[in-house]
């Protein structure tokens, strides 16, 4: 039996503990131990809602339960470094939302930790281990478009007023919130073997990013034109086109459906999402497998691929010249 706790008690850990709940693996597979918060009076209304068995007004008393046995952080994009890094030294598994880390150097720093410590530590890109991501893969293989030269993806919500996103000392910005799922689906798609990657960005009052467009050029010729945004609301479409037709997303965040269109642009299939709870559940899944198994990452989505796609994020920031302050004090400044 696996023990669960939950670092963070925001509206992404309570999908995380709805999701849980709703779960045939619980009490079989794993229970719901602990929920530690930065206020316990939270925290206690968290595990009284939930039904967690203990609550902790601090994170440090959390990763000091010696029954929990995988922690999931779902804290700001600029915490997860550090929160990791807690919870790997108290050995605890970890499974840390996205974005990841901040950077690239962070992300190698704490999987290389896990490795050396025989823990699990994955990243919750929920996408990645969802089994539309098998689905569409067998589409593509079979033939079905003929051979793929170009795929489009965005994702846009209205989600500018947040405070986690607009500041530069919470990692804010869309890259690492919504853009983050648009260069996976690319990834995905269309692999990693890249030539090079153009992008332009508008930059909002408080310093981050508030919307990017970005066209990745790949060695075969192909290509992927990404759009994010956190000023408005997208269709969140994803549509990879090939030499005989082509492949409608709906909703690359979580995919409800596939659409197969001819050269006439008639549908000629339909592939739909299997029911869901929430779609966390995919990645619960998979921790709790690599964990009975003694393995330290989800082969979902390995530390290479991690530490990948934060070194394109990296490359994008530093084209746009955004860089937030918990990485100048790493580097001293």
């Amino acid at each position: 039996m696996i023990h669960i706790g939950i670092l963070g008690a925001g509206n992404i850990a309570r999908t995380m503990a709805e999701t849980l709940n709703g779960m045939e693996e619980k009490n079989r597979e794993f229970c719901c131990r602990a929920v530690g918060a930065r206020d316990k009076e939270r925290a206690e209304a968290f595990r009284g809602e939930f039904g967690f068995e203990v609550s902790y007004g601090s994170y440090e008393e959390l990763v000091n339960d010696e029954r929990v046995d995988l922690i999931y952080i779902a804290t700001p994009h600029s915490h997860h470094y550090d929160h990791i890094r807690l919870c790997l030294e108290h050995g605890k598994h970890v499974l840390c939302e996205k974005a990841f880390t901040v950077n690239a150097a962070q992300a190698k720093e704490v999987t290389a930790m896990a490795e050396k410590k025989g823990l699990l530590l994955a990243e919750a890109i929920w996408t990645r281990y969802m089994p539309m991501r098998g689905m569409l893969d067998e589409l593509l293989a079979s033939g079905i478009i003929g051979k793929p030269c170009m795929l489009t993806a965005n994702l846009g919500y209205r989600i500018c007023g947040k405070e986690r996103l607009i500041r530069p000392e919470l990692a804010g910005g869309a890259l690492l919130d919504v853009g983050v799922y648009t260069l996976n689906f690319a990834a995905m798609a269309f692999g990693t073997d890249i030539e090079r990657i153009d992008s332009s960005v508008q930059m909002t009052e408080t310093g981050v990013d508030g919307q990017e467009s970005i066209t990745i050029h790949y060695r075969d010729g192909r290509m992927a034109v990404l759009n994010a945004t956190m000023n408005g609301i997208s269709d969140r479409r994803g549509v990879i086109y090939g030499e005989k037709g082509y492949i409608e997303v709906e909703n690359i965040n979580n995919p409800q459906s596939f659409t197969v269109y001819g050269a006439d642009h008639r549908p000629v299939k339909k592939i739909r999402c299997p029911l869901q709870i929430t779609g966390y559940e995919y990645e619960v899944k998979s921790c709790l497998r690599a964990i009975n198994e003694g393995i330290c990452q989800c082969p979902e989505m390995p530390h290479s691929d991690t530490v990948y796609m934060m070194k394109q994020m990296d490359a994008l920031r530093k084209a746009w010249g955004l860089s937030y302050p918990c990485e100048q004090r790493q580097k001293g400044v």
